[in-house]
């Protein structure tokens, strides 16, 4: 076992060391309102992730690439001021929920009513609506190995019924990122959380990501309108650009004559995965140049790619980095979009007594 190690500069920071990983907390910032943000280091060798109690979001993430060099490999924002300036525009990092992708025209039925949630998305809503769970302050507290962070959010928060409270548990072991969800309400609601860091395995700001090879293991993808909603079909991967299920390059198809990626300018749909609800391997992402690699494995039922195609060289981001088109990309594993709408979907709907568990993990590896 390690030993304890107990740090304090400024009365800000302290340091405790768990039998693999370090977990060390510092101020980050204040809320408007005076409300403090704290972020939270991980450490385990030469793996370190910094997680702010702003939105659960990964503010950073280091890894080694073959040459044993670590490099940030995550999208975001040296500051809380330039994660709260930004708005809904990027989501970088942070916990999407209620309902992480689109809820077509902010509308969906339950128990035979309907709801409605704001519209920030055009005629959708995205990512929870205009204040989503990357949008608040979690209670953070101490775990082996990392942090857990709960948010209780009420009954008609940005449209959904019931008090959800939620919980998510990140834990570095390794290599290994472990990203656990759970909620319960005492409502029937709806519920669908994910992640939303945008990866770069060459580095934050470092280029493009079409160079990066993707393997998805998804026989089948759900399609979508010109509103990026699902049209309801899960359609064969086979013979389209959306065949990832043997390692090939981002950029490879992706400006091909395809009406799909055309419409969402990219990658932009959810994959179908192969997994059966069972805690799988279900993405490969290797960069050839670094020989990161980045195995993500989860039991949800689709994972969202996508290819940072609103990413427009308008953000700064860390060290003074500007972010361009296409300079991240992202797997979001969740439920499928539009669940609520789609009555053929994985159901989303959560009722009092029931608990909302899943898990995803990164693995980080080099070659």
């Amino acid at each position: 076992m390690k030993p304890l190690l107990l740090i304090i500069v400024a009365g800000m920071t302290f340091t405790v060391q768990s039998q693999s990983s370090e977990v060390a907390k510092q101020l980050f910032g204040t809320m408007p309102d005076g409300t403090p943000v704290d972020i939270y280091t991980l450490k385990d060798g030469k793996v370190e992730v910094r997680i702010t109690n702003f939105g659960g979001i990964i503010q950073t993430l280091k890894v080694p690439d073959r040459k044993g060099e670590s490099a940030d490999v995550v999208l975001g924002f040296d500051t809380l001021d330039e994660y709260l300036k930004t708005g809904n525009s990027p989501h970088f990092g942070g916990i999407i929920g209620r309902y992480a992708n689109r809820i077509a025209h902010g509308t969906f039925q339950l128990d035979g009513k309907t709801y409605h949630t704001p519209k920030n998305d055009g005629d959708n809503t995205l990512h929870g609506g205009t204040v989503g769970f990357d949008k608040v302050v979690w209670q953070a507290r101490e775990i082996k190995n990392g942090i857990a962070l709960t948010h209780v959010s009420p009954n008609g928060d940005q449209g959904f019924p019931g008090k959800l409270t939620a919980t998510v548990r990140y834990t570095l072991n390794g290599n290994e990122l472990r990203i656990e969800y759970s909620a319960a309400t005492d409502a029937d609601t709806i519920v669908n959380l994910t992640n939303h860091s945008y990866f770069n395995l060459r580095g934050q700001g470092e280029g493009d990501i079409l160079q990066h090879e993707v393997k998805i293991n998804a026989d089948r993808y759900t399609p979508v309108d010109a509103n990026l909603i699902p049209t309801g079909r899960l359609a064969p991967v086979e013979k389209t650009p959306f065949d990832f299920r043997k390692l090939t390059a981002v950029g490879a198809r992706i400006s091909g004559d395809n009406e799909q990626l055309k419409l969402a300018r990219g990658y932009d749909q959810n994959w179908v995965l192969n997994n059966e609800g069972k805690f799988a391997g279900v993405v490969e992402l290797y960069e050839p140049t670094t020989g990161r690699v980045l195995e993500i494995w989860t039991d949800q039922p689709g994972s969202q790619f996508y290819t940072g195609n609103f990413l427009d060289g308008t953000l700064t981001g860390k060290a003074g980095r500007v972010y361009k088109f296409r300079y991240g990309l992202a797997f979001e594993t969740q439920h499928f979009p539009d669940s609520p709408n789609h009555p053929n979907f994985p159901s989303t709907e959560l009722k009092p007594g029931q608990r909302y568990e899943t898990v995803t993990v990164y693995k980080f590896s080099a070659r």
